[in-house]
Formats: structure tokens, sequence, C-alpha cells
């Protein structure tokens, strides 16, 4: 029990070690899934950019005059929105948002900050995706099976959740820099941009 100050005893939650344990884990475990994702996002970049030979040749490489968006793109053939997706493959301000959302949540995530906005945006990214693979679809535009294994849930929407509950956790304040980022003057006036 402790007093108040008019005298009054009040009773003090005692905190036991395995519920302080549980939140370190889980804070820890949030970290490492945030920076797993962060890296995720990074590496597309970097494959994209740079064509390291795994999603993406040296020669389909953004630097050399690929682009980012083209191949995937172009290969749409099922959904209602095929044909508008087809047509945005290649352009440059498909490219140029592309990169710029793979770069800037890979780091947002990554370091910790601004994980809202990346939540909102990574999801806008995720469900674009989703809708250019359209898995509620079982065949391609020529018959085939198109192997969608979910017709919901499936990676992207995954992906979209994890940058949500990072987001909702305040993620970036284990082994980020999520707490520097929110004391930031403009950060604290937007908290959209926590």
């Amino acid at each position: 029990m402790a007093t108040t100050e008019s005298g009054h005893r009040r009773s003090v939650p005692i905190e036991h070690p395995e519920v302080h344990d549980g939140r370190s884990r889980g804070a820890a475990s949030l970290a490492v899934l945030r920076v797993a994702t962060g890296l995720l996002f990074l590496w597309a970049f970097f494959d994209k950019t740079f064509g390291l030979g795994y999603a993406t040749a040296s020669g389909n490489a953004w630097i050399n005059g690929g682009s980012p968006t083209k191949g995937f793109l172009s290969r749409v053939d099922v959904g209602p929105f095929a044909e508008t997706l087809r047509s945005w493959g290649g352009t440059w301000w498909a490219d140029w948002l592309f990169m710029a959302g793979l770069l800037g949540i890979g780091l947002a995530v990554t370091v910790g900050v601004g994980l809202r906005l990346s939540a909102v945006t990574g999801s806008v990214m995720m469900l674009l995706m989703w809708i250019a693979e359209w898995p509620p679809s079982r065949t391609n535009g020529a018959g085939e099976p198109t192997m969608s294994t979910n017709p919901i849930i499936e990676y992207h929407v995954i992906y979209a959740l994890v940058l949500i509950a990072l987001a909702a956790t305040a993620a970036g304040n284990t082994w980020g820099l999520g707490k520097q980022w929110r004391r930031l003057s403009f950060v604290d006036r937007n908290h959209w941009l926590r």
C-alpha cells in the first residue's frame, strides 16, 4: 500500500517479473519483425535498382534503363483492373512511385520512424499488388491455373497486416529511433507522422 498526499492509502499494482519479461520479449520480437520487414522492402528496392540477379537481372536494372514496374504489370492478365494495370507498366510515374515507396517504406520501417505513414502507404502498395495478382481468380486469361493458394489472404495481405501491427504497437521504440522521432516538434504536432 502507498499513501497519497492527503494521507489516504491506495493500492499500488505489483508488476510480476514474468509480465515484464513477456513485454520485453514481445517488444524485442516486434523489433525483429520490424527490421526484417524493412529489409524486405529495401532488398526489393536495391535488387530492382542495381539488378542483383535475383528478381531483376543486371541488364533490366533501373540504373541501366530498365523499368521496375513493366515486367510485373505487363503480365497482369486476370481481374477487373488488368487492362488498366498493364497500361501503367513501364510509365515513368509508376516506376518512380513504386521505387520511392519501396525505399521510403523500407528505410522508415527498418529504423522505426514514420510507422503510421509507412503502414498506410505500404498497405496501399500491397493492395495494388494484390489486385494485380488477383488471387480470387483460379485461371489466367489463357485458361491456365493461376496457382493462387488462397483467394483472399495471401502474402500481400500479410505484409500489410504486419505494417499495420508495427505501427499500432509503436514497434519503432525498441531497437529503433521511434522515441527520438516522436520528440521532434513537427512529428509531435503531426501525429500521422509517427
